[in-house]
């Protein structure tokens, strides 16, 4: 009940009728985010694409200027040099068919995999694994890469993987209430910078049909798409 009434309160201040400006938008999100805990802020994306077709896939990865405000925790599959590469910049794992052993045996506490192109083979013995949870590399987003010392720091600070699911939506987590509307904001135009980039050439009308701005335990705030798709982001 005391939740229950929590969400009420927050959204008391929140019209759901009204698409809001992006500044505003943000400040009412972090003052909606009262939960005892560091909550989440979450974006939800709906495209004017169709997912089903292979030409209008929309994936990308984004370094957001301020990280994901919490601690990224990083595996690689990497032998030899390219190991030493890893831990030295920071990995949390770094190992071959020992790697695979210990996820295979249930181990899943990492948040970013990557692996160099030699180790592909070995990592598709947990595909099945991975693959569900999206966490399997990629060389698309940087995760299958000889650079691994770079690709460790990158994902360390806080770069965003994200993709269009099977209703068109690309969901994404953009930071922690604790980092304030401004940083969260600053991080929001990044990711949106680089969703418009995105755009299939084989989407026609209207790419950017809504945005929706959230925290983890409060209501939804919705934007004003237009706003957005008219601004210049790469400035932002």
């Amino acid at each position: 009940m005391a939740e229950g009434k929590r969400l009420k309160n927050a959204r008391k201040n929140i019209d759901s009728q009204k698409r809001y400006a992006v500044a505003p938008a943000f400040d009412a999100v972090v003052t909606a985010a009262t939960a005892k805990f560091d909550e989440s802020v979450d974006v939800a994306v709906r495209l004017g694409v169709d997912p089903k077709q292979g030409d209008q896939q929309v994936r990308g990865a984004i370094s957001l200027p301020h990280g994901l405000g919490k601690a990224v925790r990083v595996v690689v599959f990497a032998k030899g040099p390219k190991e030493a590469e890893a831990k030295a910049a920071g990995a949390d794992y770094v190992g071959a068919d020992d790697l695979v052993a210990k996820i295979n045996d249930g181990w899943l506490e990492f948040d970013k995999a990557i692996a160099t192109p030699d180790m592909m083979a070995t990592v598709s013995k947990v595909a099945k694994v991975l693959g569900p949870r999206g966490l399997m590399p990629n060389p698309k987003v940087g995760t299958v890469t000889m650079n691994v010392g770079e690709a460790v720091s990158a994902e360390k600070k806080g770069k965003l993987d994200y993709r269009i699911d099977k209703a068109g939506i690309v969901h994404a987590m953009i930071g922690k209430k604790s980092m304030g509307a401004q940083k969260l904001q600053e991080n929001f135009w990044a990711l949106m910078g680089s969703v418009l980039k995105a755009k299939p050439s084989t989407s026609k009308g209207i790419y950017l049909r809504s945005v929706t701005l959230s925290s983890t335990m409060g209501p939804g705030v919705a934007l004003d798409a237009n706003e957005i798709a008219n601004s210049n982001v790469e400035k932002a």
